[in-house]
C-alpha cells in the first residue's frame, strides 16, 4: 500500500477475482483513500488543492494546485472577458458590454471558493464564478434600455417657488430592482443563460412624511435668514433668495430623497458676493499687438472651496438666528492655459469683411452696432466648436447697453431695443462665411437693403433668430472687431486652411413692386420709401489644394418692402 506521505502516486491493484463487497476507507489528516473490497482492494491518492472533480465554467481544475489553478482559469477566462451579458429586460432583450458595469471575474476568489469541499471518486462538482460589478453602473445601463415610460415610481421631490419650498409626494410604482438586477446578471454571466430581469413594484426609498420633515426641518428654515460666510478675513453674505437656488433635493433611482447644495448654482445666484473674497484665475487669451496675434499668458486665482462650503452650510441652514460659516479659500487654475493657446495655430488674418452705415457713432442705431461689436471682439472659437451670437451676447437689454433703433416687427419698421444689431450680425456671418466655417443657422432679412450684399446677409432677434458657425478647421478663429463713424469691420485670424472663399450670384428673377400701406400715425410708425422683392442664388465656392472642394448654394426670396406712410388713406 501506497504511503500517506507519498501524495504524488496513483495505486491501482487489479483483483484477483469479482470482488464481493467494496468499504471506502478515508485515512484522517491524508490525501489518500482506500477502496477495499472482498480480495482486492484500489487505492487512489488525491493531490493538489482543488479536490477531484472541481470545474469552473467547464474547466477542470481538480486535483491542481492553487497556482496551476490560477492560470488555468485565467487562460480560460481573458478568452471571454469582453463577452456581454445577455439580459432578457421587462421582457426585452439586451445585451450589457462587462467594461460598461466593472464586471469580471474575480479569479483568486474563485479559485477560493473552488478549494472548499471535498474530493469526488466519481462525477463532477461545478462551482459558480465569483463575479464582480458595479451595480449602480449595472442599474444606469439597464434604464437607457427602458422605455421610461414604463418606470411609473414617483419620485419624491423639494423646489422652491421664490422662498416657499414645495414638496413632490412619492409613490410605489414600477422599477428597477437594483439587488435583484445585479445578483441576476452575477449569476447567468459566461454561462450562456439569460439574465432574468423584470420591473417590481416598489415603494420609494422615502417617504411622505419624511418629505414633510424634510420641509420643515430643513427647507423652510433654511431660507428664513441669510448666511454670513468668512474667508481670510473678509465676509459676504448668502441671501435667502441665493440659499433658494443653491439648495437642492436630489432622488435617486429608488426615490430616496437627498439634500445638497450645488456649489455652482449657489455661486451663480451669489456672484457680486463671492466676488467679495475671490479672485479668478485668468484664462490665457490671444489678441492682436501690433497687427499681430500675441498670447496673454494665464494666471491662477484664489476662490472658495465650493465643495467644502457645501456640507458646512447644510449644517447651519436648519439653524434659527444668526448663522455664519467658515470657507476655505483655494488656488484655482487656469482652464485655458498658455499651452493650449498656442495649439490653436491663431498666425494670421484669414478673413475679413465690412459693412457701412449712415448717422455716425452718436445715433442709437450706430451705438446698438458698436455695442455688439463690443461684446463679440476678442472671442475665440475652438476647432470643432460652434458660435453662437446669441448666446455669447445674451438678450440685447438696454441694461446692457443697447438702445431703441428701429427694427422690422411682423413686416413694418418699429422702434425696438437693439435695433441695428442685425448689420453687424450680417458683418459676422459674411467673415465666418468666407473663412469657410460652416453655415449651422442663419436667416436673411425679409426685405433687401442695398447696404448689405443679397443673398450673404443675416438678422438676429432674441431669442428667436439666431446667427451659428461651426469651426471645421483644425485651428481656432480669433475674432477681431472694429468700428468708426461710418462703417463695422470683422476679421477672423487663424491659420489659412483654404485657398480661396468666393461667391457666384445669378441675376435676380421674380421681381415684384412695393404696395404702399397706411398706418396709424404715432410713435411707432415709421415711413418708408419702400422697396422691390425678388429671389436671386449665390454659391459658396471652396478651393483647397488647388481644387474645388464645395460648391454650396444658398437661394432666398425678398419680399417688397411697402412704402410706408403714417395717415389714413386720402378719400
Amino acid at each position: 500500500m501506497t504511503s500517506v506521505q507519498d501524495q504524488t502516486t496513483e495505486v491501482l491493484t487489479a483483483p484477483a477475482a469479482a470482488p464481493r463487497r467494496t468499504r471506502l476507507f478515508v485515512l484522517a489528516g491524508a490525501a489518500t483513500a482506500v477502496v477495499v473490497g472482498a480480495g482486492a482492494a484500489v487505492t487512489w491518492v488525491v493531490h493538489g488543492d482543488i479536490p477531484r472533480g472541481t470545474r469552473v465554467l467547464g474547466v477542470d481544475l481538480g486535483a491542481k494546485s492553487r497556482a496551476d489553478a490560477l492560470r488555468a482559469l485565467t487562460a480560460a477566462v481573458e478568452q471571454r472577458d469582453d463577452e456581454p451579458a445577455v439580459v432578457r429586460l421587462d421582457g426585452k432583450a439586451v445585451s450589457i458590454k462587462p467594461s460598461a458595469i466593472g464586471m469580471a471575474v474575480d479569479l483568486t476568489a474563485t479559485v477560493d471558493a473552488a478549494a472548499e469541499g471535498t474530493s469526488r471518486p466519481f462525477g463532477t462538482r461545478d462551482v459558480a464564478p465569483v463575479i464582480n460589478l458595479d451595480p449602480a453602473r449595472l442599474d444606469k445601463a439597464l434604464r437607457a434600455q427602458l422605455d421610461p415610460k414604463s418606470i411609473t415610481l414617483k419620485k419624491p421631490g423639494i423646489a422652491y417657488a421664490g422662498l416657499t419650498p414645495k414638496p413632490t409626494y412619492p409613490a410605489p410604482g414600477r422599477t428597477l430592482d437594483r439587488a435583484q438586477a445585479a445578483a441576476a446578471v452575477r449569476d447567468t454571466w459566461l454561462t450562456g443563460r439569460t439574465a432574468e430581469v423584470a420591473l417590481a413594484v416598489l415603494p420609494p426609498a422615502t417617504t411622505r412624511e419624511q418629505v414633510d420633515e424634510l420641509v420643515a426641518s430643513l427647507a423652510k428654515p433654511a431660507v428664513a435668514a441669510p448666511v454670513t460666510v468668512e474667508a481670510d478675513g473678509k465676509r459676504f453674505t448668502l441671501s435667502p433668495a441665493a440659499i433658494a437656488k443653491g439648495l437642492i433635493f436630489r432622488a435617486d433611482a429608488a426615490g430616496k430623497l437627498t439634500p445638497a447644495v450645488d456649489g455652482k448654482k449657489l455661486h451663480a445666484a451669489a456672484a457680486t458676493e463671492f466676488a467679495k473674497v475671490e479672485q479668478e484665475p485668468q484664462q490665457a487669451t490671444v489678441t492682436l499687438a501690433g497687427s499681430k496675434p500675441k498670447i496673454v499668458a494665464s494666471s491662477p486665482g484664489t476662490v472658495v472651496d465650493l465643495a467644502a462650503l457645501g456640507p458646512a452650510l447644510l449644517a447651519v441652514l436648519p439653524g434659527k438666528g444668526p448663522r455664519s460659516v467658515t470657507a476655505e479659500l483655494v488656488t484655482e487654475e487656469a482652464e485655458t492655459t498658455d499651452q493650449d493657446v498656442a495649439k490653436l495655430g491663431i498666425k494670421q488674418r484669414v478673413s475679413t469683411f465690412t459693412t457701412y452705415f449712415t448717422g455716425g457713432r452718436s445715433s442709437p442705431r450706430s451705438q446698438n452696432i458698436i455695442q455688439i461689436a463690443k461684446d463679440v471682439d476678442g472671442a475665440i472659437v475652438k476647432p470643432g466648436e460652434t458660435f453662437s451670437l446669441n448666446r455669447h451676447t445674451g438678450e440685447r437689454t438696454y441694461s446692457n447697453g443697447y438702445k431703441d433703433a428701429p427694427v422690422i416687427v411682423g413686416g413694418k419698421l418699429e422702434p425696438g431695443v437693439g435695433g441695428g444689431a442685425s448689420q453687424f450680425t450680417t458683418t459676422l456671418f459674411n467673415a465666418s462665411y468666407y473663412a469657410g466655417l460652416e453655415d449651422v443657422e442663419h436667416k436673411p432679412h425679409s426685405f433687401y437693403f442695398s447696404r448689405y450684399p443679397s443673398v450673404i446677409e443675416s438678422t438676429i432677434f432674441y431669442p428667436t433668430l439666431d446667427l451659428k458657425f461651426k469651426n471645421t478647421t483644425p485651428y481656432g478663429i480669433l475674432i477681431d472687431t472694429s468700428t468708426t463713424g461710418r462703417s463695422v469691420t470683422v476679421s477672423m485670424w487663424s491659420t489659412k486652411y483654404y485657398d480661396s472663399v468666393k461667391t457666384e450670384r445669378s441675376a435676380r428673377r421674380n421681381h415684384t413692386s412695393p404696395p404702399t400701406v397706411h398706418r396709424e400715425p404715432g410713435p411707432r410708425c415709421i415711413e418708408t420709401g419702400g422697396l422691390p422683392g425678388f429671389t436671386q442664388d449665390a454659391w459658396r465656392v471652396i478651393r483647397k489644394d488647388g481644387k474645388e472642394v464645395k460648391r454650396e448654394k444658398f437661394t432666398w426670396k425678398y419680399d417688397p418692402e411697402p412704402r410706408f406712410v403714417c395717415g389714413p388713406e386720402p378719400e
